[in-house]
């Protein structure tokens, strides 16, 4: 299976990705919903919370990891990596290569704003990697520590959200700038705020839309590892801790129901 983690419920848009770009292959899901945010937690707790994540997956049958957590990914993947040996991908290195192929990247008045939680914009990892590949870029990262809890508590259209929301993104508004990454995977439920807010002209890129694809393009390359992945049956959305707001959020993000599953041992 393919095992995918997140601090929450957010981390569901990147399986809802996964599951219509790859709907032949089963998937695990767990949602750290009793720790969530992580964006506030220090570097020891994010690894400490991602190891313990994928041993959980691990146990149920994941044979792939995907990290759909912006913070667990930008403090924890080098970590992780050298913690299991099995393929890990996070929602970061598709996000960086979408920025490459825009054109603005090519040109050096390129202006590329980020968002995301406290913990990913102080690791610093979306400049660093976004200048490995388009090294004139000029990079302008906004913290939002109150969007994770919002969309948790789901508060998505509140009008209180659209002020904050607003808030955080007028620095960037200022910048002018061409593209904005969604620096963590709760962020794309909140599109149609974000998007007139920064204004038509600013192209959003969803790290979520980019990881499906990336992780589409691997599976093709390496068929015999993925005809080794189990196809078919029932996916299993595990969380460790149920609420009403989460529930919604699940449903609201597929269309459909979801099961939300609290397992036992968190």
């Amino acid at each position: 299976m393919i095992g995918i983690f997140d601090s929450g419920v957010g981390g569901m848009t990147v399986a809802h990705a996964i599951e219509k770009a790859l709907p032949e292959y089963r998937l695990v899901y767990f949602g750290d919903l009793a720790r969530t945010p992580y964006g506030s937690k220090s570097p020891e707790a994010i690894e400490r919370y991602s190891r313990q994540n994928i041993e959980f997956l691990i146990e149920k049958g994941a044979r792939l990891i995907v990290i759909a957590c912006n913070s667990a990914a930008s403090v924890a993947s080098d970590y992780v990596r050298e913690t299991f040996d099995l393929p890990i991908f996070d929602v970061i290195e598709p996000a960086v290569k979408r920025v490459k192929n825009l054109q603005i990247c090519v040109n050096e008045k390129a202006r590329i704003g980020v968002i995301g939680t406290r913990a990913t914009v102080n690791s610093g990892i979306y400049p660093k990697k976004i200048r490995e590949l388009c090294l004139d870029a000029h990079i302008f990262s906004q913290e939002c520590p109150l969007l994770v809890p919002l969309v948790e508590e789901g508060w998505v259209n509140k009008r209180e959200t659209k002020m904050i929301v607003r808030s955080y993104l007028a620095p960037l508004k200022r910048k002018q700038v061409t593209a904005l990454v969604l620096g963590c995977t709760h962020y794309p439920l909140l599109k149609k705020i974000i998007q007139p807010r920064i204004g038509k002209r600013t192209t959003i890129i969803d790290s979520s839309e980019e990881l499906a694809e990336n992780l589409k393009e691997y599976l093709q390359d390496n068929s015999e590892f993925a005809s080794e992945l189990e196809k078919g049956g029932e996916n299993f959305y595990y969380v460790s801790d149920v609420t009403e707001a989460a529930t919604s959020t699940a449903r609201r993000i597929f269309g459909r129901k979801i099961e939300l599953i609290k397992d036992k041992g968190f």
